[in-house]
């Protein structure tokens, strides 16, 4: 329920009994809800909101130092809210070539690597894991793959999960490869 309609069910109600809260008090009770909520958002953006952003354009500024494509950004801290930040920050510093994959560690110590969504889209990714991948786990993975500590890559592709940074790494770049080797092919052609 949204806040305009939590304000709206502190009206009096059509067959309420007379004797109840007068119209000013409902408006002190919307106006301390109103002043409650506004300082909840307030309080999520300046302590999840802003350092999130923060580390989001550190990690975007040092993308090279995981890799010379500048393809893949490593957050240090998992679980940060990175999608609209990154989005944001990839047009603020013109990024030659957009970040394709995000690398971050969970709250299970097992690194993630997961695709970055199309802007404006929550389904499209700018590139998913390999296909042949998609929907395997631990041993099927592995075997797939050739990539050690492989744990899954979801049936989507959209991420995967590797019981090392390493490995998750090699996960995002092998992708990364065998997507531009069809262009490289062709280019020859």
């Amino acid at each position: 329920t949204d806040l305009s309609r939590r304000v709206a069910k502190l009206n009096a109600w059509w067959n309420a009994s007379p004797g109840g809260p007068s119209e000013d008090e409902r408006f002190e009770t919307a106006s301390a809800l109103c002043g409650d909520e506004f300082a909840s958002s307030l309080n999520y953006i300046v302590r999840c909101e802003l350092p999130a952003r923060e580390l989001v354009e550190e990690s975007l500024l040092k993308r090279y130092e995981a890799h010379a494509s500048g393809e893949v950004l490593v957050l240090s801290s998992g679980g940060c809210p990175w999608k609209t930040h990154l989005y944001e920050l990839e047009r603020k510093h013109e990024l030659p070539t957009l970040i394709k994959f995000v690398l971050y560690e969970d709250t299970a110590g097992m690194w993630r690597v997961q695709a970055v969504t199309v802007e404006g889209t929550s389904f499209t990714n700018r590139l998913g894991l390999l296909e042949a991948w998609r929907g395997l786990r631990d041993d099927a993975l592995f075997a797939a793959s050739a990539i050690a500590g492989a744990k899954f890559v979801h049936a989507s592709g959209f991420i995967g999960g590797n019981a090392t940074f390493d490995g998750a790494l090699q996960m995002a770049l092998s992708t990364i490869k065998a997507a531009e080797e069809p262009c490289a092919k062709k280019s020859k052609a």
